[in-house]
Formats: structure tokens, sequence, C-alpha cells
């Protein structure tokens, strides 16, 4: 670090730059002036000048993060130029510069190691706490060094340079063991640190970066020199380390460090050198020793994994399981747990194998449970965790000898099986994909390694599933699952181990594996992992098989075959899976064909002591073991007599020089049993001996003591347990175990001679434990003639296993373990059938509401008749009975207020979202405007009580109720509420608002609808058609009206029902707003809360008829038969309406059905008319008229009331026909009326009521004003046409108003003959006659002559044009032709909205909005949280949701893309409309992907926006506080 000198002024103007931390504007100044190549180069020279001053500045920094992005906003512009940074190389020593500036920072913050050897540790590693690491500090600094190194000319000058690389050497083993981590043994740590998170990120940026930028050098052969290079620096560092820690040959017990960088520098160029530069292994790997040094931490790191599975660490808090998962995540396991398994194997296939397999068991602490006794003791591992670390132990080495991502693999198969991998765990989207697949780190080299895209390898084992829609209303992305063939031939569970983060990851590929082998009928079971054969290893690597032909594995194979076999404890399926997987490794990859003459007939005695006679699986497998010497307690069963001649000694005492001492031993009486671990360490120091001539070191008693001899636990004693067994023999006992039935193996080649010479059968490649068992005698009966005589002589002469002679306790627990589940099943099956009687009992009691075959309205209680009174069960105490005037049941029900209705346009096609500025869109031609017009006028014109009886409300704002069905007493729910209150969990709505949710089903509710009490008129009785006639009804009807004041006993005095129906009416008229409910000219008038009333029963009509599509061609019960709640709501809508009595003067009712007498006395009164009855909405009249009547209502009255307002409808149909003619029809129609007037079915034929109509209203000046639009064609047909068409709404909404009063299906039908069925439905239509000559008159029934009818209604109109002529054409009822409601029309292409709106200035306050968003229902544009747009603390958007939908709101959030929902104080994310080319969202536009629309989901929002459904499909919901 010199001085630094200035000579210039743009020296001393970077200074100053530098000082004060890069200012905006003078980075801006700087880099402006680049183009100008001279100065380009003497900034970057003066840049790298400075390189250690901006060093100093950054790390005194308080805003390090701004700095360091202004500080690579310069680099990157000079060090990304490969002519100039050679330049500068050359030069300026810019390599030099950058690796000592890097040096120094990290001396700031060195701490001494406390791996191994804490005292006298000289050591150095970097604090992963300070602020340097924690923060990234020196990520500029570090990205500049991989920038450059990503040039070949500056990498080769730095692999030249050996100064260099022992320099970067140096810097590399600052983070060599860094973080590390001390197993707790007694109690959870206090503080969990998370340095961790610093430590990955350092290993990841500052040495594995670089590393890779190097490798990426290193392709071709001529580049050998620099690999030697870096290995060489490599080794001598690691050397320096392994002194500098006082290394020898045991890891410090519990302790662990996940960073070894330098073992991973050299771990890669190895591999690279062998791929890519053909060089010899053998001439770059050090010696024997520095092997087994090397092997040392990375196993050390495989064992320390399974210790943290296996919940060893727990006390040292979850950040421990952070870094087991982080070791192996997609973006940091090519540069940790894959060099780390390649440095293994390479050690493994150099390293004696006897010597590997006993490291590996020692290191997972499994030795002392590998023994034949069925009891045993381990010295180092809790009885608890020894199945789980035995499991990892085999799982490990099952990964060490099937991984060949270094060994063979080509980029390409290696890209296709990280691939595999990741889609067999689960389905995922694209984009997950690419960020689960290691990627080559280096950034310059793509995405993706090897000369086949991404996309290819994808198409080729995945298809892809469309974004789908569960019924819940969760939403699908577009997913990539594997082919069948995949599953059948690829799926590799090996790889899906090793790539997993959670080890629930291995279950789910296996149970999706399982769903596979299931749905094709390949195995019904529950399959084991299969086996896949592996890509062949690379010739330099062959010495790795050795492992799978050592003897030590094959004891320890024996062993456990054994011990499973005999139900030993802490063995799990997972051991026997992996011991298979082991063994058929070894028979996939025998290293030579053994020759069957070589055995001799004295084979078997050859060697008395020993296990095996060879180191080949092929012949060891039929190599029987009579007897083996154990160590026991002296408690275990095995204690007997002396040994017979022929013995092994157990420990897996392998290695020739144990054979002759173990004989000498047992002879002398000690009884000593030679462990591995004592022969290992024979082996190593023989090792050192030779290699140093410094033999004393050796001597360590420090490590002697944890493996003390086993004398040391005197209650140990030797035993010899007789066995008999082979491998092969083992395998089909195991076979008979896995079967559970005795001689359930028969060698397959003996009916089928085929199968030998072609064993690769695909009904082997899936199945269970047996299939795996005879797999594997089949592969070993293929490889060797022995081995198959041995399997057939074993089948014929099979036995059960000896068992041993006394239970042991670990059987006797199983045992027990079995008799007692047996008992708890039976005690189980006893419950459920005492369950199920009690139900039974309970239901023919209950007679319950919801059974299936009274699909009918809830009150229809029973199929059965003579059951007078509806029975309910109240989902909070679980009583049934009737609701009763002092104890009421209720319908849960959801009030919400509603403009889905207001939104119908008479258009067939649906408005487009304006996507530029001509286009706009304006609300003149939505239902809810025209309807609001067309009261404005009659309230001009006419008298405001009569006018608010003319229409109905609630196309805005109208209250719409829905149940889910479930019904409660009022009293419990009272209670229930009070129990919500006291909760103090956040739920996701408001108590003091009245809200629940079900107390059954968890629906979204905010009221609680009153039953009437069941009527005891027996059904049937008020159903039937009466044969009184017309007039006689007619004037029923009438009186019935007249007693509107005298009210029902109940209700005078106040009883606890009409209580609660006063109290949901407040409830109904609250839900909405008021300017909803207020129409009249005088505010507060009764007539209000009458229209209101009568307008809520006609929203929830027109609204179920919304949702059967607009007709009731499909017929059938209600949209959800028990969830209609219709009845119950007219019962209390007709209880409040009855309270207002209408003077008989003026009911409509005698309009209707009577010749007034004097007309003159009307004109004389001063105060306006009364609406005419022609201008009159005829179902609001039929609602007022059923309302009004004392409930229940007769059929009889009903049928009269609708016949009558049948008459009314159609007189309005002609009239409006008739001002649609030109002069001349109307001229002809009036003739040929007026000829036809007096046959006998005058009063229903069309023409003849027409000609009168036309000529009655020719009275006044009614056709006079201009032309209004004709009808093109007016022949027969189409007048018929026109007058069905125009009758229809009503005939629709009566329909579903009978349905709900009086039960009964409604018919399905074909469209066109939806008048006729209704018609006959309603009783309109007498004998029903055939179709061809039907007219929609013959449904007229005039309870007084047809033409004085009309001649008073038409002069209603007439006089009423001698004053207003100009609007009693406007005033007409006109044909109604609403389309159902709609959401606007999206564009294809998202990109469309985005561009036009998020530029765009908002209306109200003129400014852009920060967060856009525009309404889905009526385009308008608003800003989402804007506090420019707030009025009286409400947000624009929640104020939008208001007016426009009532309450609910649908904005899309033009800078997301994501879709919002406000419904009342709530809101919640919908989700998004709009989906990339694989079907994913992207919410807030972050990975910025074209966009289209996807139809399926918009309809769904759509679906949801007319059903009202928000509340209950979408669950997250949360409150809004008016801020949005």
């Amino acid at each position: 670090m010199d001085v630094l000198k200035h000579k210039c002024f743009l020296e001393e103007l970077l200074f100053w730059t530098i000082k004060y931390e890069f200012p905006q504007k003078m980075v801006t100044f700087l880099l402006n002036m680049l183009p100008d190549q001279d100065y380009k180069i003497a900034f970057t020279k003066t840049f790298v000048q400075h390189y250690a001053f901006i060093m100093k500045t950054l790390k005194k920094s308080h805003e390090s993060d701004t700095m360091s992005n202004r500080i690579v906003h310069i680099s990157v512009q000079l060090f990304s130029n490969e002519e100039l940074a050679r330049q500068v190389t050359e030069e300026c020593q810019l390599l030099d510069i950058m690796v000592t500036v890097l040096l120094y920072m990290m001396e700031s913050c060195l701490i001494k190691s406390e791996l191994q050897d804490e005292e006298n540790s000289l050591h150095v590693v970097v604090n992963c706490g300070e602020a340097l690491l924690k923060n990234n500090t020196y990520w500029p600094l570090v990205s500049d060094f991989i920038n450059i190194l990503s040039h070949q000319s500056v990498a080769k000058k730095f692999l030249e340079d050996h100064g260099l690389l022992v320099t970067w050497m140096n810097f590399v083993s600052f983070f060599q063991g860094m973080n590390l981590n001390k197993r707790e043994l007694n109690e959870h740590v206090e503080f969990e640190s998370q340095t961790y998170y610093a430590a990955f990120a350092a290993e990841l940026e500052a040495c594995a970066q670089p590393m890779w930028g190097l490798l990426s050098h290193c392709k071709v052969r001529e580049t050998q020199e620099y690999t030697r290079n870096v290995v060489r620096y490599c080794l001598e560092a690691l050397q320096d380390w392994f002194d500098a820690i006082n290394f020898v040959d045991e890891p410090a017990p519990n302790q662990v460090t996940f960073h070894l960088p330098l073992h991973r520098y050299f771990a890669m160029f190895l591999s690279k050198a062998v791929k890519c530069q053909e060089l010899d292994l053998d001439t770059i790997l050090p010696d024997q020793e520095m092997l087994m040094k090397l092997m040392i931490h990375p196993l050390q790191i495989q064992a320390s994994l399974s210790e943290i599975h296996s919940n060893m660490w727990v006390r040292n808090g979850l950040q421990i399981k952070g870094q087991a998962m982080t070791y192996v995540q997609s973006h940091f396991c090519n540069s940790m747990i894959d060099p780390d398994i390649y440095l293994l194997q390479v050690c493994a296939s150099r390293l004696d194998p006897d010597y590997f397999i006993s490291s590996v068991f020692e290191r997972f602490k499994v030795v002392d449970l590998l023994t034949m006794a069925s009891q045993h003791q381990n010295t180092v591992l809790d009885s608890e965790h020894e199945r789980s670390m035995l499991e990892g132990a085999l799982t490990f080495l099952v990964l060490l000898l099937s991984l060949r991502l270094h060994l063979g693999m080509t980029d390409d198969e290696i890209l296709r099986a990280e691939m595999v991998a990741q889609l067999c765990m689960n389905d995922r989207t694209h984009s997950s994909l690419l960020d689960l697949i290691p990627e080559n780190p280096n950034p310059k080299s793509g995405i993706i390694p090897g000369s086949l895209s991404f996309e290819s390898v994808l198409s080729a084992v995945a298809d892809f599933k469309a974004p789908v829609f569960e019924p819940g209303g969760s939403m699908q992305q577009g997913m990539y699952t594997p082919k069948a063939e995949v599953w059948d031939k690829e799926f590799d569970p090996v790889m899906v181990i090793l790539r997993t983060v959670y080890r629930r990851d291995v279950q789910s590929a296996m149970d999706r594996y399982t769903a596979f082998l299931k749905q094709g009928g390949k195995f019904p079971g529950n399959p084991w992992p299969p086996y896949k054969k592996r890509t062949p290893l690379h010739p330099s690597y062959k010495g790795l098989i050795k492992l799978l032909h050592c003897k030590t594995l094959h004891i320890v194979l024996f062993t456990l075959l054994y011990k499973i076999l005999m139900d030993h404890q802490n063995l799990s399926e997972h051991v026997l899976c992996m011991v298979l997987y082991l063994i058929e490794l070894g028979l996939e990859n025998s290293p030579e064909q053994e020759s069957d003459e070589e055995e001799s007939a004295g084979g078997q005695e050859r060697c008395h002591d020993s296990w095996f006679p060879g180191s080949n699986l092929v012949s060891n497998m039929r190599h029987f073991i009579n007897y083996v010497r154990v160590r026991v307690p002296e408690t275990a069963p095995e204690v007997k007599r002396e040994p017979p001649a022929s013995t092994s000694s157990d420990g897996l005492a392998s290695s020739q020089s144990s054979r002759r001492k173990s004989l000498q031993r047992e002879n002398s009486g000690t009884a000593q049993v030679f462990s591995l671990v004592a022969e290992r360490r024979k082996k190593f120091q023989e090792i050192i001996n030779r290699n140093t001539s410094e033999a004393n070191q050796v001597v360590r008693p420090k490590t002697s003591m944890k493996w003390s001899a086993p004398g040391a636990t005197p209650q140990l004693t030797t035993a010899i347990l007789e066995v008999k067994e082979s491998i092969l023999s083992l395998l089909i006992k195991l076979h008979h175990k896995l079967s559970g039935k005795q001689n359930s193996y028969y060698p397959p080649w003996l009916d089928d001679v085929d199968v030998l010479i072609h064993p690769e059968i695909p009904r082997y490649s899936h199945g269970d434990g047996m299939t795996a068992v005879e797999r594997i005698l089949l592969k070993a009966a293929v490889q060797s003639r022995l081995n198959k005589r041995v399997i057939e002589e074993i089948c014929r002469k099979v036995t059960p296993p000896v068992p041993p002679k006394k239970i042991s306790s670990a059987e006797k627990k199983t045992l027990d373990k079995e008799e007692r589940r047996q008992k708890a099943r039976e005690r189980q099956q006893k419950l459920l059938a005492e369950f199920a009687s009690r139900q039974k009992s309970f239901m023919e009691t209950a007679m319950d509401v919801e059974s299936p075959d009274t699909d009918i309205a809830m009150e229809v209680a029973t199929s059965e008749q003579h059951v007078s009174e509806a029975i309910y069960d109240c989902v909070i105490c679980g009583q049934s009975g009737p609701s009763t005037e002092d104890r009421p049941t209720g319908l849960v029900v959801l009030l919400q207020a509603s403009s889905v209705l207001g939104q119908c346009r008479n258009s067939t096609e649906p408005k487009k979202l304006p996507t530029t500025e001509e286009e706009q869109i304006y609300p003149w031609d939505t239902c809810a405007a025209l309807h609001d017009v067309r009261l404005t006028t009659l309230q001009r014109y006419f008298k405001d009580s009569s006018c608010l009886q003319a229409v109905s409300i609630g196309w805005e704002g109208g209250v719409y109720v829905q149940t889910c069905g479930h019904t409660l007493h009022i009293d419990c729910h009272k209670s229930y509420m009070e129990s919500l209150r006291n909760d103090q969990v956040l739920q996701g709505f408001s108590v003091d608002k009245g809200e629940f949710t079900c107390p059954l089903c968890r629906q979204f509710a905010n009221s609680v609808l009153p039953c009437y009490p069941g009527n005891n008129v027996e059904r049937s009785l008020w159903q039937s058609h009466s044969n009184k006639c017309m007039q006689d009804l007619v004037q029923e009807v009438e009186d019935l009206q007249e007693q509107l004041g005298t009210f029902p006993v109940s209700i005078s005095s106040e009883t606890n029902l009409s209580k609660e129906m006063e109290s949901v009416m407040k409830d109904i008229k609250s839900t909405t707003q008021k300017k909803y409910t207020d129409y009249s000219k005088s505010p507060g008038s009764p007539d209000n809360d009458f229209l209101f009333m009568y307008s809520v029963a006609r929203t929830n009509l027109e609204l179920e008829l919304v949702h059967r599509g607009g007709n009731l061609c499909s017929g059938g019960a209600s949209t959800a038969g028990k969830r209609s709640c219709l009845n119950q709501l007219f019962h209390v809508l007709a209880m409040h309406m009855r309270l207002y009595s209408i003077d008989s003067a003026y009911n409509p009712w005698r309009k209707l059905t009577q010749p007034m007498q004097d007309k003159n006395s009307e004109l004389i009164s001063e105060e306006l008319p009364e609406v005419p009855v022609l201008y009159r909405d005829v179902s609001s009249l039929l609602l007022i008229q059923i309302l009004t009547m004392p409930q229940p209502l007769h059929k009889e009255h009903f049928t009269c009331i609708i016949k009558v307002l049948f008459t009314l409808l159609y007189t309005q149909a002609l009239a409006a026909l008739s001002v649609k003619c030109s002069a001349e029809d109307r001229m002809a129609w009036k003739e040929s009326g007026a000829l036809k007037k007096n046959t006998s079915s005058g009063q229903k034929s069309w023409e003849v009521l027409l000609g009168h109509v036309i000529s009655e209203l020719s009275k006044g000046k009614i056709y006079e004003e201009g032309e209004t639009e004709e009808l093109t064609v007016v022949n027969p047909d189409s007048v018929e046409c026109y007058l069905q068409q125009f009758c229809l709404p009503f005939l629709r909404i009566t329909s579903l108003l009978q349905h709900h009063l009086f039960g009964g299906d409604l018919p399905s039908c074909q469209e066109d003959e939806e008048f006729t069925v209704l018609a006959s439905c309603l009783g309109l239509l007498p004998a029903f006659q055939s179709a061809h000559q039907f007219t929609s008159a013959s449904c007229l029934d005039w309870p007084v002559p047809a033409f004085d009818m009309i001649s008073q209604w038409c002069s209603e109109l007439a006089s009423f044009a001698d004053r207003h002529p100009d609007q009693v054409k406007a005033l007409l009822i006109q044909e109604p032709k609403w389309d159902l409601p709609r959401l606007l029309q999206l564009p294809e292409n998202y990109n469309t909205i985005f561009q036009y709106y998020h530029r765009k200035t908002c209306t109200v306050c003129t400014k852009v909005p920060k967060d856009p968003a525009v309404c889905l229902v009526c385009g308008t544009f608003v800003c989402l949280k804007g506090l420019c747009c707030k009025q009286q603390s409400y947000c624009e958007c929640v104020l939008h949701s208001q007016n426009c939908g009532a309450g609910t709101g649908i904005f899309l959030l033009i800078n997301a893309s994501v879709i919002i929902i406000i419904r009342g104080h709530r809101f919640c994310l919908w989700g998004s409309v709009y989906l990339d080319a694989h079907g994913e969202e992207d919410r807030d536009l972050r990975r910025g992907k074209p966009l289209y629309i996807c139809k399926e989901r918009y309809k769904v929002l759509e679906q949801q926006w007319v059903s009202h459904t928000f509340d209950h499909i979408n669950k997250r919901w949360g409150p809004h506080y008016n801020g949005l």
C-alpha cells in the first residue's frame, strides 16, 4: 500500500470523489467523458492507482451499500473491456493490486481458528460476525476481480504467475474452516448466531466465483500447465493448513465447519483436468498420507449432516439446520457438496478400500452397532440416534458409489438428471425450475452449461400442465410434470436424495412414484426406490469399484442382513433398502469375471477364522459362515459353550494381518476382539512411519482414551454364535420374511432359461423389497454358475431361519407391540359400530332436514304429508325441533349490497377496457342508469307515493341474501357471538359488525334470518286447485287485502320471533348505503320503506335468474336447493309490508279488476295525478300484491293475481308495439281488429286487442309526436314473437316466486318453448293446445270484459298526453332486453394495459399515481393508497368500490398485474389473470416476462363477482382501514 502522489487534476478529482463516497453527480461527470479514448485509459489507470484508497474508504463508510453500487457503476465500464483490462494488467499490475487489496481487506477481521487443536492452532480465519462480512462490504472488489478474470488474457497471466497463486491461496485459506460449529451437549444455546449467512455468501462470492472464472479458461489440453500450478499451490496451502491446526489423523469430536474452499479448489481443478485436459490423474495426486488427511474433513461434513438430521445438534438451535440446508441448496451445491463428494470419491478410488469403509462407519459412529449380537453397547452414540446414523452411513456410501456428476457424465446428461430429480420431487413452474437447477456459476457462460438448451431438455422430460382451477378456488400456475417414461426409466432416488433441501421432498418423490405405478397398473403396493443403471465410470476412477469388493463392506452387509432377519433393534426398511442397493451395485460392477474352475474342492476349508475367502462379492455371496465369536453383555441370550473349530470373530476383523493375530489372541484367553478402528490406527501409523523418520510423534495417548480396550467395560463377555448362513441364504430367507410365506422364493430360471440370457426384465424394474431380492438373486445367478447352483440348493432344503434360543427383549417388544395394536384395532371397531348405531337412531328421531329426497325449499321438512311443521337442526346445540314464537330458529345468512344487476347492458358484446384516449366508457346505457332516469321522470309528473310503487329499486346497492343452508337457534347464536367477541384472536372479520363464520361449515355470514313457524294447514290442501270462478277469487283477494290493518295476534304481543324479524329487517336496511334506500321526495316517508322492502325481494329473484343464465330453460330446483332462503325472506318482508296500509281508494288491485265509475273527479284535484297503470312495472305490482296478502298465501289466490297482472302486462306490450309501428300499419291493424272484434274469441286474439288499443290511444295526442324507430317487418309472426319476448321476464320472475313459495320443481325446456312451458307451469294456459296454432293471447283470462279495462287504462294515458305530449312515449314500458352482467373485456397482451395506464395521470389530482389501478367493472382509473385523492379519510379505491359496486370493488393493479378485491371493510389479493408463456403469474412484474390474458381465470373472477362468492372462496382477507 504505497502513499498516493497526485500529478494531475484527474487524480485529484478522483481522490475527492472517493473521499466523499462517490457523490452521484461526480460519478456521472467522470463517466460522461469515457467515450474519449485517451481519457478512458488515463482514468482507468488513475482508478487502479486509487484502488487501495477506495477499499479503505469503503470499509469506513456508513452507507456502504450506496457506495458499493456507485463503485461498480464505474468499474464495470472500465474492466469489462478486455483490451483495456489487459493493458492495465500489464502496465499497472492490476492483478497484484486487486489480490493484495482483497487480502489486506480481509486481514482486518481475522481471528484465531478453534478447529482441531484450540490451544496450539496457528491458523487464522475471517470472523463472520464482522460488519465487513455481514454486510457484504467486500462485494464490489470481488466482483471487479471476477470481472477481469473473465478475460482469457488476464486469467492466463494470473494462472501463470506463481507468486499471485500463492497469495491467492493464502487469501482463500482465510475462509478455510470459518464459522466453526461446536455441538452443544448440555443446554440449548442462548443466542442463535446468524453468522452462517455471511459465511456461505463469502465462500460463494469470494472463493467459488473466482474459481469458476478460472476454471472456464482451463477447457483444453494446452491449459494443463495452469491446472498443475493451481493444484500444486493448493496442496501446499492445504499442507500448511494441516500443520497450522496441528492435524494428525483424527478430527476433533463434536466440531464441524462447512467451509473448506481449499479442498474444493483442489477437487474442481482435478475434475477439470480429467474431464477436459486429458491429464493423468495420478500425476497430480498427492501421496497416500495426504489423501488420508484430505478425506477427513469432507467426510466429517457428511457425517455431521446425518447427525443434524438425526436431531443430535438440536441444542445448537435452528441455525445449524439452516447451514445443513444451505450446503445442499441449489445455488450452493455445485460449489460445496458436489466438490466434497467428488473429492471423497477420488480419495476412495486411491486408498485401501477396507480402510476407507471402516473410516466411514467410524465417522458415522455406528461401528459398535455392526455386531452379530442382539445387544451391544455404543460408546459414542445414544441408542435413539443409532438407526438414523446407520441409515445416514449407508445412504452416504450409496451416494458415493452411484453419483457420476464428475466421474464421466456429460454436461447434457447432468442437466437432464438435475431436472428429472427436481420434477420428481414436485411439479414445478418454469421459473422455479430455472432457479433450482444448479447453474454453472461463471456469469459469462450463459445460464446452463452444455450444448443442449434448458428448453429442449425440459420438453424432453416433462409435460406442461396448463394452469387449472381447483373447485376450492385456489389457482394453479402452469406446471411441468415428469413424463411417464421418465418415471419409468429415469427416476433416480439417489439424485433426489442428493438434491433435497428438506427431507420431506424425498418422501414426496416416492409418493409421486408410487402414485404413478398404481395409476399405470405397474405395481399395486408400496414400491421401494428403483435401482437405476449408472453412466460408465471414467477410467481414471475405476478404483472406486474396489470399495464394493472389499471384505469389510461384505462383513457389514452380511451382519446387517443377519440382524434384519433376526429382528434386532434399530434397523429399518431403509437400512435393508440401502444394503440391497449396495449388493446390487457390487453385482453390476464386478471387477473381472471370476473363473468357476479356480474354486478347489477344499476352497471352503481354506480359511478357518476369516469371514470371507477373497474380496470379490460374486464369490463371497455364496460363502457360508458357520460360527461367529461376538462380545456381548453377560445377560445376552447368546452366552454359551466353548467355540467349535471354525469361527469368525466379530467386529469386522478384516485384512490379513488381523487373521493371524486373532487366532493367537483367542488361544491366549484374553478374548480381545479387534475393532475396525484398531486396525485403521495401525494402517495409518504404518504409512506415517514409512513417510517420516520421527515416528515418536504418532504416539498420542489423547485419543486412545476414547477407544479404550473393550475389557474396560467388565460386563462384556465373549460368546460363540452359530450362524451357518451365506449372503445368498440370508437373501432367500429375507424374501420369505418379506412375503410372510414359507418357500416363497422359486428360482425363475428353472421355468424359463431365457431369464439368464436377458436378465433385464421390466417386471423387476419396479417393486418392493421382494422384487429387489429377486432381482439381486437373478443377477448373482447370471454372473456365476456356482451361485446359481447354491441358490437352487438352498431353495430345495430351505427351513425357517433358526431363531435364537430365547426371545430377545427387542423381539419381545415387537411382539407386544403387535398384540397391543391388534387389541387397539378391535377396540376401535367396537367404538365405531357403537357410534354408527347411535347416529342411526338420532337420524330417525330427527327427521333430518337435509335429507336428499326433499330437495325443495327448507320448510318442506319431510316428504310425508302429515307432518305439519318444519324441523330444524341447530348447529350449535345440536338439538332439532320446529321454530317457535318464543324460541325461533334462523338461517345463517350473508347480507351484502350488490350493484351487479345495475351493470347489465342492453348489448350482447361486453365493453372493452379502454387502452387509448379515444376509447371511453359511458355509464348511460346500464340497467341502473336507465331505471334511475325512469324513476326521476315519473316523479316529475306524478304523485310521489304512487311513483314509488310503480318501479323497483335495488339495481344499484340492492341487498342480496345468501345462506349456507345451516340453521341455529337465535339465542344460541347470540351466545356464540358473545364468545367470539371475547375471543381475542385476530379473525379476518369484525364481530362488532355482526360478522361471524357459520359454526358448522365456516362460511362467512353476518346475520340470521328467522324461520317462520311451520303452518298447520296441510300443504296439499292449499296447493290444490279449487274450482271457484275468477270473479270470486278476485273478490277474495280484495277482501284479504282489506284486512291489512288487522294483524295476526302474534305480532301485537311482542314475541321473540317478531323482535328477531324486526332486527333482521334493520340489518337488511343497514347493509346498503342510505342513498340506495331513499328515493322519495319527502325524506323518511313510509313509501320509501315500502319500496325498499319489495325491491329486496325483486333483487334476490333477479339475481337468481342471472345465476341461472338469464332464463329458466335448465329448470330443476333452486340453484342450490337447500341454500335458498327466499321463502324465509318473503315472510320477513311480508310481515313488515303489512304494517303499511294502502288506502283502499288507491289500491292498485281495484284499478286492475274493476272499471272505474267517475273519471272526472281526478282531473279536478290540484295535486299530481297517480301513475297510469300502463306505466307501472308489472313485476313490482306482483310483489306488492303478494307481500301485502296475509301469509301463508293460497295457491289459487296466487294464480288469480298472476292472471290479472298478465292482462295488464299484455296490454302494455300491445301499447309499446303500437308506438313502434308506422302510421299506415297502425291503420291496418286498427281496421283488421275492428272486423274481428265481435267474434267469440275476440278477447283472446292479439289482433283484436291491438286494434282496440290503437283506437283508444288515438284519442289522445300519443301518436302525433315524431316517428319512433320502426319495426322493420310487421307480419303476424314477428308480432307474436315480440309479445312473447316482452312478457317473458315477468313469467320468469313469477315462476321463480311460485317455486319458492309453493315448492315444486321448475320444468326444463328448449329456449324457443320457454314461454309456453312457463305459462302452463303458472296456470295461465288453459288446456294445452297444439303448438303450431298457439298464441300468447290464449293465456289471457280477463276478470271483466277486456275492452272496458283497456279503454280505462288507455284513457289515463290519453289524459296525460294532453298535458305532456313529449313524455308519453318515453315512459311507455319498453321491451326489456338486458344482457347478463359482464366485467370489461381485457386485451390479450398485458403490455397494452401497462403502457397506457402506468404513465396516465389521475383525473382527480392530475398526477401520475405511484400505484395506479383500474376498476374492472366500469373502467375508472384510480390511485391506490394515494393520499392525493383522499376524501373524508377514505382513499380513492375504497370510495370507488362504494360508489361503483355498493361496497364491492375489483381493481387491477397496473404495476403488479394483480387483481385486488375490496368487499366492505375488508380486502384480499385475488391473484392475476395475466400469465406468462409458461402459465405463471408475475406478481409485481419482477421477472419482466410478457404476460397474456388467461381467459379461464378471468371467467372464474367474473363468475365469483356475479355469484357474490368472493367472501366464501377467497380465504385471505384483511381489513383495509379505508387506506386503499
